[in-house]
């Protein structure tokens, strides 16, 4: 036994493996996940009307491109020109009574005006006649003055009835399509929109669209506002369109767990439309750089997944989480540093320990 021992003791030290390695890369990576987003109108109203009537033309269709302002329909209500007359009738009748109080009002004041002159002359007329006088001059003068308020009360009642008649002129609040007609000549409609609740027509802008993408949790570190991002629809194969990151919401639903990010899309042509459930590819950006290895360098078994880091000629297994694909590398997360050379081309039979020499690449 002691003969063996010494002969084992007589043996050379055996030669240290020799390894290939790489340095762990720390960069910005950008990658594109296809999401699902769908188009809504960017301004989308249904058109109900201001005041209750009957439907009498309708000048426009489901389709049609109307511009703001631009006349939809018109309605009658014989019971607003039934007002408009009998206000416009109480105006011409205070005109009269005003015409009666300015008369009787240059009268008193012609009577106070001689009485006036002839009190100068003493002894001609009593003292109390000229007081009189002046009370009646300023009671028609009262008389007067209330007669022209009832006038301005009766000509904004008439001009409130013509602002009515005027809303019997439905029109466009903006530049749109009409996408619903639900009334034809002689539909009875008002503001509640009649019997089924449905306003006369919808409205909607579609040459600028609203798309909303579902960002996943996991992504939304990466949203940048007034970032071009490119989708494609089913309905244009091989076409790419772009949208611009407009709006986000900052807050999470908490069933899906994504945020519902909206895009601005330029539809002047009018291609798209709401409804269309366009793909688009999402560019994911890490907020912190991210570690890449080479594939080669990634080792998994039925236990963990690491890598083998050399260090001082000792190998560490050092457990990661493979990331994504980044070009010929790949993203891992997990206590390593930028510049830690590990080996290039690992295996689990290099052992945890082990000694070995950098081979020259």
């Amino acid at each position: 036994m002691r003969s063996a021992v010494l002969f084992l003791l007589s043996l050379p030290l055996a030669a240290q493996q020799p390894v290939e390695v790489v340095k762990v890369v720390s960069k910005a990576i950008e990658r594109k996940i296809p999401l699902p987003g769908e188009f809504i109108p960017y301004q989308t109203v249904a058109i109900h009307p201001k005041v209750t009537g009957f439907v009498d033309k309708v000048q426009i269709d489901r389709g049609s491109l109307v511009k703001k302002g631009q006349l939809l329909a018109k309605l009658v209500a014989p019971e607003l020109k039934a007002q408009r007359l009998e206000a416009e009738a109480k105006v011409q009748a205070a005109q009269s009574q005003r015409a009666e109080a300015e008369a009787r009002l240059v009268g008193a004041q012609s009577t106070y005006e001689h009485l006036k002159a002839a009190s100068e002359t003493p002894g001609v007329i009593a003292g109390n006649e000229l007081v009189l006088a002046e009370k009646t001059v300023d009671a028609e003068r009262a008389k007067v003055k209330a007669v022209e308020g009832f006038i301005e009360a009766a000509k904004a009642s008439v001009d409130a009835v013509k602002d009515m008649e005027n809303y019997l002129e439905v029109t466009a609040p903006f530049d749109g399509v009409i996408t619903e007609r639900n009334v034809h000549p002689g539909a009875l409609v008002g503001p509640a929109g009649g019997a089924n609740g449905t306003g006369m027509f919808q409205l909607e802008q579609n040459s600028r669209l609203r798309l909303v993408v579902a960002v996943p949790e996991v992504d939304v570190s990466g949203i940048a506002m007034g970032v071009h991002v490119p989708f494609t629809v089913p309905a244009y194969p091989g076409q790419t369109f772009l949208g611009t990151v407009a709006r986000v919401p900052h807050s999470m639903d908490a069933k899906t767990r994504s945020m519902a990010v909206e895009l601005d899309v330029a539809n002047p042509r009018m291609q798209l439309a709401p409804g269309m459930y366009p793909t688009i590819l999402w560019p994911v950006r890490r907020a912190r750089p991210a570690l890449l290895v080479p594939p080669t360098a990634i080792v998994t078994t039925t236990e963990r997944t690491f890598v083998i880091r050399v260090r001082d000629g000792a190998v560490e297994w050092v457990n990661v989480t493979r990331g994504t694909p980044a070009g010929d590398l790949v993203e891992v997360y997990g206590p390593l540093s930028a510049g830690d050379a590990v080996v290039r081309r690992a295996s689990d039979e290099l052992r945890e320990g082990a000694r070995v020499s950098v081979k020259a690449s």
